[in-house]
């Protein structure tokens, strides 16, 4: 839980947010004048009909971030939409991060969320729009004339070898990744 979410209660979050429990999708509920201080001359009561109109029944937390996380403000603090529909659905905020099993971090089904370590989160990567070769942990050695396999686990850098074929560079990655836990979806293609 971030500092953030540890300041917001998730019973608010059941209050303010009407949750599409197939689809992730949250939309803002209509609130009442207890949600809003008085302004000057404005009352609560003003200030909330005005709420309501611009942004009742709109998509929340719809931002898009530079990774493509889905984000936005409750209570004036900056919260992933991800992290509000595992904390809608489960009745807690998660304990570490937030992975999208399937890649696309604007997925936000229930199911398509599973809440496990950062190391973890890291075992269930996009190939990088980096790549040149199309296989995580897979490239060419120009000098040599070879394929090169590496994998990375819990920081450290492990060489898997030099390969005539880039098959064989591949088929060593993929073995390592069974052995050192990575996720099936591991090193797919960025949807």
């Amino acid at each position: 839980m971030t500092n953030a979410e540890s300041q917001i209660p998730v019973l608010l979050l059941l209050d303010l947010i009407l949750l599409d429990q197939e689809t992730g999708r949250m939309l803002w509920k209509a609130r009442n004048p207890s949600h809003f201080v008085e302004s000057g001359r404005r009352g609560t009561q003003h200030i909330c009909n005005n709420w309501n109109s611009s942004f009742a029944n709109m998509p929340a937390l719809a931002c898009v971030d530079g990774s493509g996380h889905l984000v936005g403000r409750i209570s004036k603090k900056l919260v992933f939409a991800h992290r509000v529909v595992f904390a809608m659905h489960k009745g807690h905020w998660p304990e570490h991060s937030i992975d999208h099993i399937n890649g696309d971090p604007s997925d936000n089904r229930i199911e398509n969320l599973r809440d496990v370590p950062h190391i973890e989160n890291l075992r269930n990567q996009v190939t990088r729009k980096n790549n040149t070769t199309g296989v995580t942990g897979v490239s060419f050695n120009k000098r040599l004339g070879k394929w090169m396999a590496h994998i990375c686990v819990k920081g450290k850098y492990t060489h898997l070898g030099f390969f005539l074929a880039k098959d064989a560079a591949v088929s060593a990655r993929q073995a390592a990744n069974i052995e050192f836990g990575f996720h099936q979806n591991h090193g797919r293609a960025a949807s």
